[in-house]
């Protein structure tokens, strides 16, 4: 009867330091902010556009493009993940004239999940 009380104390020892034990969860890449914001419109032309996400991102196969209301592209070409904060990718942006633009997005995740999106900001003169 002994043994089976220390076995007994032994699984529930284990099982509640299972329970209890902080697991390393691998979510998706999540867009927590922008600059400028969705939906918001600006009195003046953003010089970037900034992305942030909840955790950072992969800097293979990551993509940030502004497109006009005409369907052209309006970026450098140039998006990065920022040098001291892998969850921030930007890209550069030409003056911007008044109007409606699309920020599209892809990045991979630290899970190697494939995430995109896409929203608006207006420039207003």
């Amino acid at each position: 009867m002994l043994k089976s009380a220390r076995t007994k104390i032994i699984k529930s020892t284990l099982l509640a330091a299972a329970l209890l034990s902080p697991v390393s969860v691998w979510a998706h890449a999540i867009l927590v902010k922008s600059q400028p914001a969705k939906d918001e419109t600006v009195a003046a032309s953003p010089k970037q556009i900034d992305l942030w996400f909840n955790d950072p991102v992969k800097s293979e196969y990551k993509a940030l493009a502004v497109i006009d209301s005409q369907g052209k592209r309006v970026d450098n070409h140039d998006a990065d993940l920022s040098l001291t904060d892998g969850s921030n990718l930007h890209a550069s942006v030409h003056d911007l004239v008044p109007g409606t633009y699309t920020v599209r997005y892809r990045v991979v995740s630290q899970d190697t999940h494939i995430v995109t999106g896409k929203f608006e900001f207006t420039v207003k003169p």
